[in-house]
Order: C-alpha cells, then structure tokens, then sequence
C-alpha cells in the first residue's frame, strides 16, 4: 500500500509507467523491422530472438544488472522496503535496457547461433549496460565531470542516445566483427553483393511502430529528472525524426537517382536515436538540424560500414543506433540552447551548448561518446571471442545455406512457401 509520502507522487509514477508500456511496445517494432529486412528462411529465427531477448535480459538485469547499476544496491530488488518508485524506476530501466540488448539482433542476424544469444543475454544486461549505464544515469564518473573537472554539466544523456542505442549499436558492431560476414556478402574482392530482405512492408510498418514508442522512449524520461517539459520532448522527437527521414531519401534520390524506401525508414529511426539525448534541452528548430544531419549521416556510415569496414550488418543497426546516437551526444553539446537543466548533475546554471556560449559541454559528451564505444567494443568483442570458445557463435554452412528457422528454433516461418519453393 502506498504511504503518505508517496501520495503526492502518483501522477509521476502513472505518466511513467504508461511511458514504460510504450517503450516495451517498441520490442515488436524491432521484431518486425529487423524480420522483414532479412531473409525468409531465417524469420523465424529473428522472430525467436526478439520475443525472447526480454526474457533473458530481464532475469540477468533483476538479479544483478539494476543493483550494478545503482552502485551494489538492491540485488534481486531486495534489500530496501516496499517502494512502488524504486519498482516503477526499476520497470522504466528495464525496459531500455532491453531496447539497447535487442539492437545487436539486427546486425548479427541470420548466422548467429541461438545458444551464444542466450548467454549474451545475460551478460549484457548484468555487466556491460549497467556499468555504463550507471556512470551517466546513477552520478557515476562520467556525469561528475562538470562538478569535478569543470566540463559543462557533465555528461548528459536525456533519454539514451549513447546510454540505450550507441551501447546496443557497439555491441552489434563487435558482436558482427566477431562473427564475421554472412555467406556470399562480400565478392573475392571485397566488392559487397547485396542481400535484400524478405518483407519490407513489415519492416517499414516495425519503424512506425518505434516511432510510436519513441514517444515514451523520450517524453518519459521528463520523470527521472523531475523536468516536465514533455510538450517540447515530444515535439522535438517528431521534427527530428521526420527531419532524417526526409534527409535519407534526398540523399538516395540526390546519389542514387531513386528514394531507397528501407533507407528512408532506417533515417528515420536515426533521427528519432539523435535526438534522444538532447531533446529536452534544444528548440525546435535545433532538432530539426539535428534529424537533418542524422539522416544524412545514416546513409554515409551504411555504406562507410559495408564498403570500407566490410561489415556486414543485415539491418544498418550500427549505423541507426552508433552512428546516430554519437551524433545525437555531440548535438547536445552543440544544440542546448540555455532553456533548462539548472543543477543538473550538481552544477548550478542551465545547460548550454557551443553555439549557446559553453564549449565545455561539447567536450564532455565527446568524453561519453569516447568512453562508450572504447568500453562497449572492447568488453563486447572479448566477450564473443571468448564465448566462441565455449558456444559457438556461428552456425555451420549448411545450417546457414539451409535457413535458421528449423535447425535453430524447430519453426519455419513461412511452412507453405517454404514446401513451394523446395518442390
């Protein structure tokens, strides 16, 4: 039963928790996005993944990952009395770090054996998100830079840019490093063959379904920092996004002479990651910039990725969520315009960025940028490498050749099309 005490909280803790079902909403986003821009014979697999992604994360961030988080307090959410905030805190916390475990899917997709996913599961949602999580989220070090070394407020991550989507985002990156490109991706010269997905519809209708979600993803976030301006957040978050949107397909009509559809969906999911950080703290007109460059710069590192890094990622998940979120740090830093954010992270004063008179704040979130892809690659690429050794990451060829779902998860997602095509 809630005490007096809590009483004047209620409406926070109503708004954040229906901010929270939004942003669970976001797994089936992901589960249809990620399943319609790979192939056929392995949605079923991808499917499997998304639904139980949560599952795993879940358990390993309730029995160790939130106290990590929180500085060693509250394993297994014991260890404090019954508190219906720190429950709703936990859920909200949850939630997004299920968002950033569920982003590596993407890029790992299709060759990615389901016993190594497991055990990723629980080792990213005990040790490497909480960790970083808490050095920006928790007054860890990093959100202490303003007060210790004089860089603006520290680092600021409003809603998880580089917290949710640059950590997913890395972990993809190191986690398709390890595992290598599919079969048949890369010519004997390196040159990229493409592999289209099986369904955009459903991929395009995913994104729509983020978009949604995003709502929650940033409007909620008003709850943790005691800031209601949830009318701007939510405004910034539609401009950004749409502004990206329609930067990708210019950038595809300008180069490529057509609107690439799944590019224009990947940029707008770009522009909703960049502007998660800074999106209580820019006007609207700073947030459209902010989706217009997001945009733009999706489609350059989808192809930096393929053709100079030969990666292959299956959905552009490192460009959408690291790319994106490292450009949505830095925009902070540059964009907040000196409105809010006075006593944030202990420093007295608003938050401004160097267009606004503070280039110290534009250092610090290029220190959390730094931090987090030095941190979230290394611990990540040891890890697989490790684990690899153990469970193997990889499928064999002929799983690979022959499709995941049945070998993988005992389901074929399309039986009657499948029987079709073998007759």
């Amino acid at each position: 039963m809630m005490t007096a005490d809590h009483s004047a909280l209620t409406p926070d803790l109503i708004w954040s928790l229906i901010c929270t079902f939004l942003v669970f909403l976001m797994q089936a986003g992901f589960a249809m996005m990620q399943t319609g821009f790979t192939r056929s014979k392995n949605a079923g697999h991808t499917m499997a993944m998304n639904m139980t992604v949560f599952v795993f994360t879940m358990l390993g961030y309730w029995a160790a990952g939130y106290a990590l988080q929180s500085g060693g307090k509250v394993f297994f959410l014991t260890g404090t009395a019954p508190d219906v905030s720190v429950d709703a805190l936990f859920l909200r916390q949850a939630v997004l770090m299920s968002i950033a475990a569920t982003i590596p899917i993407g890029a790992m997709a299709e060759r990615w054996t389901f016993r190594s996913f497991v055990v990723y599961g629980f080792f990213f949602s005990t040790l490497t998100y909480p960790l970083y999580a808490g050095w920006v989220w928790s007054g860890g070090w990093l959100s202490r830079l303003g007060r210790d070394f004089g860089l603006g407020h520290g680092v600021i991550d409003f809603a998880g840019s580089s917290v949710v989507h640059m950590a997913g985002g890395i972990a993809g990156l190191a986690g398709s490093v390890a595992l290598g490109p599919r079969m048949g991706k890369f010519k004997a010269d390196g040159t990229p063959n493409a592999i289209p997905g099986h369904h955009v519809p459903m991929a395009v209708v995913g994104c729509l379904i983020l978009f949604f979600g995003w709502f929650g993803f940033n409007s909620g976030s008003a709850f943790a920092y005691g800031d209601m301006r949830i009318g701007l957040i939510a405004t910034n978050t539609v401009l950004a996004g749409v502004a990206a949107c329609f930067s990708a397909m210019c950038y595809m009509w300008l180069f490529y002479r057509k609107p690439d559809l799944s590019l224009s969906a990947n940029g707008l999911l770009a522009g909703l990651v960049a502007i998660s950080a800074p999106c209580a703290f820019v006007g609207p007109g700073g947030a459209v910039i902010i989706g217009l460059v997001a945009g733009t710069l999706c489609c350059a590192s989808v192809f930096f990725v393929e053709r100079r890094l030969k990666v292959d990622d299956p959905v552009g998940a490192v460009s959408v969520h690291a790319t994106s979120g490292a450009w949505g740090m830095m925009a902070l830093g540059l964009f907040a315009d000196g409105t809010c954010g006075d006593g944030l992270n202990s420093v007295s004063g608003p938050v401004r960025g160097l267009f606004y008179g503070d280039s110290s704040q534009l250092l610090a979130e290029v220190v959390g940028v730094a931090v987090s892809f030095a941190f979230v690659f290394v611990v990540m690429y040891l890890f697989f490498r490790a684990l690899d050794k153990i469970v193997p990451l990889r499928v064999s060829e002929e799983v690979e050749f022959e499709g995941l779902d049945q070998n993988e998860v005992s389901v074929t997602a399309y039986p009657d099309f499948s029987l079709k095509t073998r007759r």
